[in-house]
């Protein structure tokens, strides 16, 4: 039974006058039970503490003990079986089978990493071994391996409440390098938090975690998260959401008198680029895929298309019908929030609203509804490069296609792009090699190039690169999807001539269960 509380460690708590209640965007109204209460700062402190208590404790556990505790919480949340679905539903308004293949993903993100700390080499040992006769100096015995950093505050998503939410792949990938993690709780979809949050209680308890490992806590106002992230016991932050929010959050943990690192993803425009022997050859196929892409969802993936770039000739011409048409036969369907909408709706009003943009779909947006349709927009060459607007994200089931008439324009558009997390390449082998230069400049713009698919789509693999150059994320280098995303939350530490009975095991001599590069070499 859903009670409305904070989780803090092995406790709960419900000392807040704040209060909120979820909401059902099929309905367009209020879910009245339970009522939520925001976190007070001295829950937020008692979380903080707790984790910052147990963070020695937990990260010294030992791979195997860590690995159990996610394989326990994957289990737990499969243990809620429709309960689970059926909140998932009421609180965003999403079918079914999005729901329960969510889920899928999200305890199979968790045994996956379970399985990834398991194996050990995710530490990344090195050894160089002392050389005593070296000239004209000594040289020092070297070891060096990833620890883990520091509790982590998980920011929780709006447009999936499992797999990027309480126990999504932040959560995970943080646990799974041995930190302590406080989630905030996405106020879309509190009653599935709580629901998963207890998952996670019940699953410490179970396998003997230390208090501070996880909690989380409500909050529908900014003061929660604000108050996490200065928090001096917190080493780390992620984030999946605007870039408004993710770029406060970066801004306020880099004023802190220790700034900490922030992982937000940010949003993309994920532009796709259709060359020409493709769209020849592929005319129906390409536009069929691409309406199910820019729809699916109800728009509301980071990774849905919001730019198509194309050459202006009669085969153009079919495709955008044929896109035009497909999408203008979607009935309308729920955004997650009020707010999602709103900002939908406003971002659809701006397009309408430039002379050089003009709408191909008909249909105008639902009022004061959660519902929303598919619109797609056109523009030229020229005017999308005058006008950065027409680069931003409208978040939800919309699209811009802009022609060219020559190739070089195709590349000042790929040029003129800020950071995204996909770009996507239909083409052919002649394509690519009329073309080259096209992937030569997405490299410097993307974190993945899609070939002859569609960026909607993300699998949770250990290639599998999520993030990309700012804006779409805050640090280029890392993914927040996959094995890779335990990078994040660790650090490396070096140690000089130590003895072999005080080092990490992962460094002794007679350790061989993972691989380490030995003097240049790998070797297990």
């Amino acid at each position: 039974m859903l009670t409305g509380k904070n989780i803090i460690g092995q406790s709960y708590g419900q000392k807040g006058k704040e209060k909120f209640s979820a909401y059902d965007p099929s309905l367009n109204a209020n879910i009245n039970e339970p009522t939520f209460f925001d976190a007070t700062n001295e829950e937020v402190n008692q979380a903080a503490n707790l984790a910052a208590q147990g963070f020695d404790s937990y990260r010294k556990l030992g791979n195997h003990r860590r690995a159990e505790f996610l394989e326990a919480i994957a289990s737990q949340i499969e243990a809620l079986g429709g309960v689970l679905i059926y909140r998932a539903m009421q609180e965003t308004g999403l079918p079914q089978a999005r729901l329960e293949g969510e889920r899928e993903r999200t305890v199979g993100q968790l045994r996956l990493f379970a399985n990834y700390i398991s194996e050990g080499s995710y530490v990344e040992a090195r050894i160089d071994t002392s050389d005593p006769s070296r000239k004209p100096l000594p040289r020092p015995d070297l070891r060096m391996m990833q620890v883990a950093m520091g509790p982590v505050v998980v920011f929780g998503a709006s447009n999936f409440p499992l797999a990027f939410s309480v126990a999504g792949g932040d959560t995970a990938s943080a646990l799974a390098a041995g930190c302590p993690v406080i989630v905030k709780a996405h106020p879309a979809h509190p009653g599935t938090s709580e629901l998963v949050g207890d998952a996670i209680k019940k699953a410490a308890e179970m396998t003997g975690m230390p208090e501070g490992v996880f909690s989380m806590l409500h909050g529908k106002s900014y003061e929660v998260g604000v108050l996490l992230v200065k928090h001096p016991a917190i080493k780390a932050i992620a984030f999946t959401g605007s870039y408004t929010g993710g770029k406060a959050l970066f801004d306020l943990a880099n004023v802190r008198p220790e700034p900490i690192p922030v992982y937000a993803e940010m949003g993309s425009i994920n532009p796709v680029f259709i060359l020409p022997d493709a769209l020849k050859n592929n005319t129906k196929n390409i536009a069929a895929g691409l309406a199910g892409s820019i729809s699916l969802g109800v728009g509301q993936f980071c990774t849905n298309p919001g730019l198509i770039v194309s050459l202006k000739n009669t085969d153009s011409e079919f495709y955008i019908n044929e896109l035009k048409n497909t999408l203008g036969t979607l009935a309308a369907a729920p955004m997650l929030t009020p707010t999602i909408k709103n900002a939908y709706l406003k971002g659809v009003n701006s397009f309408e609203e430039k002379a050089h943009v003009s709408k191909l779909t008909k249909t105008g947006q639902p009022e004061n509804s959660s519902l929303a349709v598919p619109t797609l927009f056109k523009t030229d060459i020229q005017s999308f490069l005058d006008d950065p607007s027409l680069s931003e994200e409208v978040f939800g089931p919309s699209s811009l296609i802009t022609e060219s008439t020559n190739k070089e324009d195709i590349f000042r558009v790929a040029e003129s792009l800020s950071g995204h997390l996909t770009a996507t390449i239909h083409a052919t082998e002649k394509d690519l090699e009329d073309y080259s230069e096209l992937v030569t400049i997405l490299e410097k713009k993307v974190g993945r190039i899609i070939f002859n698919g569609y960026p909607t789509g993300v699998e949770v693999t250990n290639s599998m690169m999520h993030g990309g150059p700012f804006p779409a994320s805050t640090n280029g280098q890392y993914t927040s999807v996959g094995t890779n995303a335990i990078k994040r939350f660790l650090r490396p530490v070096s140690y000089q001539n130590f003895p072999q009975q005080a080092l990490p095991k992962q460094l002794q001599n007679d350790y061989h269960k993972i691989w380490r590069l030995i003097d240049g070499e790998m070797k297990k």
